[in-house]
């Protein structure tokens, strides 16, 4: 199993754009040092305690901080981007991190986001143009022949050789492109069918266990649509993750601290304007009014000691069947920095080692 990172990045409110970007940055320090395999900031335009709407800017700044670590956008939300400026912008970002990118790509869930930009979310407009412009995106990095894309929402061509010297010529660096990775929230996921029809890295969001494994289903899904093989391996969870030398710390820091706080005045209020609060429940006859802070913290946050969180760790890993890698989901915690710090290295040096016996069987034959 590895451990990364998924960020949307948080911050609350009152936190300044560059002071929230700069922790951020520090974060990103902190996980290459640790080992951390890979890190995913999000996108949103609209959300004052999601407040990046450019990941790229932070990746680019963390490529030059950083030895090892992946980096990504998690993800482009591309109904907002034309997709041949995207393409060429995101194959430069791969030659920048000399390999080290990974291509996050997401429909945008935000009705405030689909307002700002006259995308019809309510219908699914924007998963369709998501599907639009990743075809025009992966057309200009890998054909060669010129061609003409005449879509529903976007007109693009890769025009034929101009006065014997201008080209279509930016192509990512890793080929035939970076890796792509898509993240799904409900059950029956079509983003993540899309994930497994078209060899994606699927992410699947902080749900409770129950939920989470109808995303693997979803996955195989549009797997078989495609007559492919998903790997198991490559399937990413994104949990709240908060380690401490005591259960009790621990507890105190999360619950009691921004995790807490944001999860109070932010997630959990727009998961229920979604009608979404039956995804972090562990049973369907939960009334939402028990779903709390600390209703998540005992049955799907990975909260405690590094003994309490292996354990729970283990335990999600048999209910779904094995996945590849855990992606702590990121809070701020600029103002007590050193518990962030903390729990992250505890989780890294010494839960780590407490799943070494895990196996995530690849796909067979």
């Amino acid at each position: 199993m590895q451990f990364g990172y998924f960020a949307m990045p948080s911050h609350p409110p009152e936190r300044g754009l560059k002071a929230g970007h700069d922790w951020d940055l520090q974060v990103l320090r902190w996980l290459d040092g640790l080992g951390y395999a890979e890190a995913w900031i999000g996108e949103h335009h609209t959300a004052p305690w999601e407040p990046h709407p450019a990941p790229d800017l932070l990746v680019a700044q963390a490529l030059k901080e950083t030895q090892r670590i992946r980096l990504g956008p998690g993800g482009f939300l591309l109904p907002y981007h034309h997709p041949a400026e995207l393409a060429n912008r995101v194959a430069m970002l791969d030659h920048l991190s000399e390999g080290r990118l990974n291509f996050g790509v997401a429909a945008s869930g935000l009705p405030s986001d689909w307002a700002m930009f006259h995308v019809d979310g309510m219908s699914g407009v924007n998963r369709e143009m998501t599907r639009e412009a990743l075809d025009i995106i992966l057309r200009l990095w890998t054909e060669e022949a010129p061609f003409t894309h005449d879509g529903k929402f976007w007109k693009v061509s890769a025009p034929e050789t101009m006065f014997g010297f201008l080209k279509p010529h930016i192509r990512p660096l890793q080929k035939p492109h970076p890796p792509i990775g898509v993240a799904g929230l409900s059950k029956n996921s079509d983003t993540l069918k899309l994930a497994g029809e078209r060899g994606f890295l699927p992410m699947s969001l902080n749900l409770n266990p129950a939920y989470v494994g109808s995303h693997w289903e979803s996955v195989e899904a549009g797997a078989r649509r495609a007559g492919r093989t998903p790997d198991r391996r490559d399937w990413r969870l994104v949990r709240e993750v908060f380690v401490a030398e005591t259960d009790a710390e621990a507890w105190r820091l999360s619950v009691g601290g921004m995790m807490g706080r944001m999860m109070r005045e932010y997630f959990l209020p727009l998961l229920a304007n979604f009608g979404f609060l039956e995804y972090l429940k562990h049973s369907p006859e939960v009334p939402d009014s028990d779903v709390t802070v600390e209703y998540c913290a005992r049955h799907n946050w990975l909260v405690g000691s590094p003994a309490t969180v292996a354990e729970k760790l283990a335990r999600i890993h048999e209910e779904v069947g094995g996945f590849g890698a855990l992606l702590v989901f990121g809070f701020d915690y600029s103002e007590n920095p050193e518990a962030w710090r903390t729990s992250l290295g505890l989780l890294a040096e010494e839960v780590l080692p407490r799943l070494s016996h895990l196996r995530t069987p690849a796909p067979a034959g």
